[in-house]
């Protein structure tokens, strides 16, 4: 029998989109609430778990390559990117995806992978600058 990936006992394995990182991500449950949660280095962060359909969805909307646009919380985001539409009052749940304060943002660094993993979405892997689109 094969392992369920995407557990905390056997979690993605990921890269950032640049390929000069790795994390882990998993789904898991906190508040009766399923989410995200990923660990980079001995930083852990949450996300919602929608914000993978919900991602989907509006790339499939948007039907081109979108900017990353990758960001901590504590900087702005660059308008039109992944990164801003993951804590815009636009989006589906109206503001953030990330749910630790202080940890909210690098939402466009890191989800964009595990959609890329998932056969959601094609990413790139520049240096920098990089986009996405639905698959």
């Amino acid at each position: 029998m094969t392992a369920v990936i995407g557990t905390k006992d056997h979690p993605w394995k990921l890269k950032t989109p640049p390929q000069t990182s790795e994390y882990e991500m998993y789904k898991d449950e906190k508040d009766g609430k399923e989410i995200l949660v990923c660990t980079v280095g001995k930083t852990v962060l949450h996300y919602d778990y929608r914000c993978i359909e919900d991602l989907r969805q509006m790339l499939a909307a948007h039907g081109d390559w979108i900017e990353l646009g990758s960001a901590d919380e504590q900087k702005p985001a660059k308008e039109g990117t992944v990164e801003a539409w993951g804590r815009s009052p636009d989006n589906p749940i109206g503001g953030w995806y990330g749910l630790k304060k202080g940890f909210r943002g690098r939402f466009g660094m890191y989800i964009p992978p595990l959609m890329e993993q998932l056969g959601l979405a094609e990413v790139e892997h520049n240096p920098r600058n990089n986009r996405m689109r639905a698959k």
